[in-house]
């Protein structure tokens, strides 16, 4: 047993026992999708009787954990989202008590957080040590590195299902408090199956795609429609917050080479991934995909340094003046700002002049009873991409270029584009309210 090996075992606790250095008014971060600490935050709840007013921090956290969901934690345990996923949701509606959002730019989750507060505790995952003593922090690294280099304690979870990645993922035994071994499947993310409606966005979104573009992709029947569409491209590049399936299967096809980006050529470039565990083995030590922290990553000066960046990018509804509702509808918070924004900013910022942002919608929601580019945005409605940075926006029926327009042009654009059953109403309110 060599120095490093003897320093891990001494390092290793029960679960049970590492949360213990969790105090009331504490604030604990955790790390996000992917990379979240299954094991530890199942047990968090079991602190209760000890403590109040700890505050953990997550984004889309992606199990209903007891200490948020259940009532009886109101003054114990809040859950901080930056990202709301169906538990957090649910938890709301259910009058909890227990949740509540912090809104933020992925790039600035780390410094806006350390700004506010630094934490007390950081909570995350890894691979098991190699040789020389180093963790893989694996499959992401949004705010992870940045936060735990100022936690007073900090936890990693050990799980050696988990790929070693590249780029900034490393970390040394030294840095850590104590580890908890919790062997268990690597949370995933399938790909869902792309609808009829998905495949025609899709098509409208690689029709806008040139050959030798970088590409932002997210997740969910849109984007994999788009990527779908993209098999007939030629030398595309990656530089996004979140790696996915269809990226590896891009790569796979020849169509994702990375060969003729300006910036980082060769590689593909990210902060986090989330998929299938073909993926995550596809992952395990392939020097082809490099991990960044989030505020780099996605700092819209650093996204500007690629040569014909395309940002995609999904939402909820969109007003005539171009403004974007991604993440709420009125005051009723859904999802998150994430990293839309930043990509977005960037595309539009590219140093070549050759940038796009594309927000996609579906043009009705609610089974076709609501459109979703609608004359006002719903009061309380969060404004996550502003009009000044919407580029070009994508429904079923078409494409609307808004950059540089002006609010008649766009009112005009917008409207071809909106499910022709509401056209001729969203007409007679573009009037009335003088736009056109």
């Amino acid at each position: 047993m060599n120095q490093y090996e003897k320093m891990y075992k001494e390092k290793v606790r029960p679960i049970d026992e590492a949360i213990q250095c969790i105090q009331s008014d504490y604030d604990v971060v955790v790390g996000q999708c992917a990379s979240e600490p299954q094991g530890t935050m199942a047990r968090l709840h079991t602190l209760a009787p000890l403590v109040n007013n700890v505050r953990v921090f997550s984004v889309l956290t992606l199990n209903p954990y007891d200490f948020y969901m259940k009532s009886e934690m109101q003054g114990h345990f809040e859950l901080a989202s930056w990202f709301h996923a169906p538990g957090s949701r649910a938890a709301i509606k259910a009058g909890a008590g227990t949740v509540t959002f912090v809104p933020n730019m992925l790039h600035r989750a780390a410094s806006d957080r350390l700004h506010a507060r630094p934490p007390e505790v950081f909570i995350g995952t890894c691979t098991p040590p190699d040789k020389n003593g180093f963790v893989s922090l694996s499959l992401g690294i949004t705010y992870e590195k940045d936060i735990l280099e100022h936690a007073k304690h900090v936890i990693l979870e050990v799980n050696p299902r988990l790929p070693r990645t590249f780029g900034d993922t490393h970390l040394h035994i030294s840095q850590v408090n104590w580890f908890v071994e919790h062997e268990q499947e690597v949370p995933s993310l399938p790909a869902p199956q792309p609808s009829d409606t998905d495949k025609l966005i899709g098509q409208h979104i690689a029709d806008l795609v040139e050959d030798g573009s970088t590409i932002q992709l997210g997740i969910g029947g849109i984007p994999n429609a788009a990527a779908l569409a993209l098999r007939d491209k030629k030398d595309l590049g990656v530089h996004t917050e979140m790696f996915v399936d269809s990226m590896m299967e891009l790569y796979e096809q020849g169509v994702i080479t990375n060969r003729r980006k300006a910036f980082k050529k060769d590689k593909f470039i990210c902060t986090f991934a989330m998929g299938s565990r073909k993926l995550y083995d596809w992952l395990d030590d392939n020097v082809a995909v490099e991990f960044q922290r989030g505020s780099w990553v996605n700092d819209p000066a650093v996204v500007a340094r690629n040569s014909r960046m395309v940002s995609i990018n999904t939402c909820l509804m969109v007003d005539f003046t171009g403004q974007v509702a991604s993440e709420s509808i009125g005051t009723s918070q859904y999802s998150g700002t994430g990293g839309q924004s930043d990509t977005a900013q960037g595309a539009v910022s590219g140093f070549d002049g050759l940038g796009k942002s594309i927000i996609a919608c579906y043009a009705s929601a609610k089974g076709g009873t609501v459109s979703t580019i609608v004359p006002t945005l719903p009061e309380g409605s969060a404004v996550t991409l502003h009009r000044s940075f919407v580029d070009h926006v994508v429904t079923e029926h078409g494409v609307a270029k808004l950059r540089g327009r002006t609010v008649k042009e766009r009112t005009q654009a917008l409207i071809q584009i909106a499910a022709p059953e509401f056209r001729q109403e969203l007409l007679d309110k573009a009037k009335a309210l003088g736009y056109i």
